[in-house]
């Protein structure tokens, strides 16, 4: 609440207990209860209890014990006592209400007996005094109540907003990181490629011009291609459309993908037993073609000029397998292209999101050591 409210409301207090007072002074004076003398005591003793009413809000208990000696004294002081106990409903708990309204109902009662009204009666001005501090200390609750509600609903209505700030910012991060996968995936291949040319162009010097100007026009080729998908990337971005996030390259652009890597020189056996890859769930179709990518770069890395064997097959489980094998170099290889070291941590994310499993490792066979990956990925939805 304002300040300027509290001080409206503050000046509406005090006229109402002046208001009611200068009605109590009248009606005593008519039918006279109030002698001239006991009026200016009366008067004495209403003014510091009107006065006491500005610091209610502050100590609403206090107040209202201290306004139970000019409550027991006079009338007149009967307006300022019913807002100082309407105060008290208002900021504190009810059972502190009922006991402070039961303290001044039962302080004007030899008041009410001293000096009995002649109209109500020693039980009829009781009873009316009753019913004001059953009325006051009700009201006070409602709205101690209604305040309550609204401060629980305000905490309630932030409490969502900032969680869903922070499920917005969740869903950012994973989409960034859905972004950075899909360019791992896409720019790793392309730039793998123009690493294995360039680094044939470093050590061959033997090479003929015209052979030279095709492995030029491959560098090119692929850096045009990069450049081609990481735009189609930053566009999809651009439109804010994530349904259309990840570029259409699945099982329909698994020879091409073969294609380029045997145009690199590497040795790629395919065994694609798939006949209708539409028939699979578009994520789990693009999940394939991202995982045998990922394989053919991570061959070309770690294992250069070794044969890799792609299969994708149907089980008996409506599964869609897809493996990659290739034989371990006898000394580790150094890479020449840095790497993030994510890329089968995010195939694993991937496949796992598509519902499937994956598998990944080196492993002994009979024809020596070599690194197998594998997923099994749902062919229906």
């Amino acid at each position: 609440m304002s300040r300027a409210r509290n001080v409206t409301v503050d000046v509406a207090c005090t006229v109402i207990a002046l208001l009611v007072a200068l009605t109590a002074a009248t009606s005593g004076l008519d039918n006279g209860v109030l002698s001239d003398g006991r009026l200016v005591v009366s008067g004495l003793v209403t003014v510091p209890a009107v006065a006491l009413l500005w610091w209610r809000r502050a100590h609403p208990v206090g107040v209202a014990l201290l306004l139970l000696a000019p409550a027991a004294i006079t009338d007149m002081a009967g307006g300022a006592a019913a807002i100082a106990v309407f105060t008290v409903a208002v900021h504190r708990p009810l059972r502190t209400a009922l006991w402070v309204g039961a303290a001044h109902f039962v302080a004007p009662i030899p008041l009410s007996i001293l000096y009995r009204d002649p109209d109500l009666q020693i039980i009829g001005a009781n009873t009316a005094g009753l019913a004001i501090i059953a009325i006051v200390v009700a009201w006070g609750t409602a709205v101690r109540t209604r305040r309550e509600l609204i401060a629980t609903l305000r905490e309630r209505a932030t409490r969502a907003e900032a969680e869903a700030e922070q499920r917005a910012e969740m869903l950012r991060g994973l989409e960034r990181e859905r972004i950075a996968r899909e360019m791992h995936d896409v720019l790793a291949h392309r730039i793998s490629l123009i690493s294995l040319h360039a680094g044939a162009l470093e050590i061959r010097a033997d090479l003929t011009r015209v052979q030279v100007a095709e492995a030029g026009g491959t560098i090119r080729a692929s850096a045009h291609q990069a450049m081609e998908e990481l735009r189609e990337i930053l566009g999809v971005l651009r439109t804010s459309s994530s349904d259309d996030l990840r570029p259409r390259q699945d099982l329909g652009d698994l020879d091409e993908l073969v294609g380029e890597a045997r145009r690199a020189g590497m040795a790629v056996a395919l065994d694609n037993r798939v006949d209708d890859p539409a028939s699979l769930p578009p994520a789990v179709n693009r999940t394939a073609f991202r995982l045998v990518q990922e394989g053919l770069t991570n061959a070309r890395k770690h294992a250069p000029g070794e044969e890799v064997s792609v299969l994708l097959d149907r089980n008996g489980e409506d599964e869609l397998r897809v493996r990659l094998r290739n034989r371990l170099p006898a000394a580790p290889v150094t890479p020449a292209l840095p790497g993030a070291r994510s890329g089968l941590v995010g195939l694993a994310e991937r496949v796992a999101l598509a519902g499937g499993r994956l598998e990944h490792g080196p492993r002994r066979a009979a024809t020596g050591p070599e690194f197998k990956l594998e997923a099994r990925l749902p062919w229906k939805k």
